[in-house]
């Protein structure tokens, strides 16, 4: 079957190719096998084939963290779902391969009628922007978060999960004519990343507290949001989009003082809390109440392509299902 393997760490461009690898074996007893259908490029993807994620496989090896798929056979034991049913591949299964077999446990049927592309991108950025918001601060309705990255996936569903909670959002973007697609999607508040940024938030907001600020981009960039902190308030990291080392002026550490904190949906701990938010992720698709912008589809014959895409920007996914056409 048709899949795409990391066969060197470094350059992604480089080092992930198209190859043919063996069928599965049948799903044994509380397993199932999945036909994969799509499967994002995700920043996390690429930081695994450079060899500086969480987690270094052996190499070669099939990579890719999340997709969706439709169940093909069942092994005995699984009454959760059903050949037929469309699901979640289990988060960091690698994914970029046309067939896999899979743990039954915490598999669901998706909403039948949803768009599978969006359905796609729902083990990571849902849970981590729910979890982001819960974890760290608790928040109560009515209360500011601040954010940097907020046209990414995560960004978005920060603002859709923040609606339902009755909290608000401050949101730091690059490029002007994202200011009014975040407002149109709910961003309470949303400014253009520049050096009076701080100046900016502080005006809109008066005097509400900002308790809470997600970092997606590192660099200055973390900078300006600990500038925004109120005292006492709580920075989370979670990506560094600009890849560069966070700068963050002393003075807002020692005098607020602020606290720093990490996130990553692959500890333990984060990855057990997930279910909820991807349950309520896939409603709020299937209801059309959340839309995620995707930039452009490619098949795994080519990844080389859809790889570049995605280190110039925008969201791009792989048909799994399309590459044997």
């Amino acid at each position: 079957m048709r899949a795409v393997q990391l066969t060197a760490y470094g350059d992604p461009v480089a080092g992930l190719k198209y190859v043919d690898i063996p069928e599965p074996e049948a799903p044994g007893p509380n397993q199932v096998l999945i036909g994969v259908e799509f499967s994002p490029v995700n920043p996390s993807d690429l930081l695994l084939a450079r060899g500086i994620y969480g987690i270094r496989p052996a190499l070669p090896t099939v990579i890719g963290g999340e997709g969706v798929g439709r169940v093909i056979a069942v092994g005995a034991g699984v009454e959760n779902v059903k050949v037929g049913d469309r699901v979640l591949a289990p988060l960091s299964s690698f994914t970029w391969r046309e067939r896999m077999v899979v743990p039954a446990s915490g598999l669901f049927a998706l909403p039948p009628g949803a768009d599978p592309q969006q359905l796609s991108m729902l083990a990571i950025n849902p849970p981590t922007a729910a979890l982001l918001l819960s974890e760290y601060v608790d928040l109560k309705p009515g209360e500011w978060v601040v954010q940097n990255a907020a046209n990414s996936a995560v960004g978005r569903w920060v603002i859709a999960f923040a609606k339902t909670r009755g909290l608000k959002t401050v949101n730091i973007v690059r490029r002007p004519e994202l200011v009014p697609e975040l407002q149109a999607i709910g961003g309470d508040v949303v400014v253009v990343d520049s050096p009076d940024a701080s100046k900016e938030i502080t005006a809109a907001i008066g005097q509400a507290e900002l308790r809470l600020a997600l970092d997606g981009v590192s660099g200055p960039a973390t900078g300006v949001l600990a500038s925004t902190l109120s005292p006492h308030g709580t920075l989370v990291s979670f990506a560094a989009m600009s890849q560069a080392p966070m700068s963050i002026s002393p003075l807002d550490v020692i005098f607020k003082p602020i606290t720093m904190r990490g996130f990553w949906l692959g500890h333990p701990g984060s990855a057990a809390k997930s279910a909820p938010p991807i349950a309520q992720a896939a409603e709020m698709i299937a209801s059309g109440r959340v839309h995620i912008p995707v930039a452009a589809t490619y098949a795994l014959s080519s990844i080389k392509e859809a790889v570049a895409h995605a280190q110039r920007g925008g969201k791009i996914l792989l048909d799994v299902a399309g590459s044997s056409s």
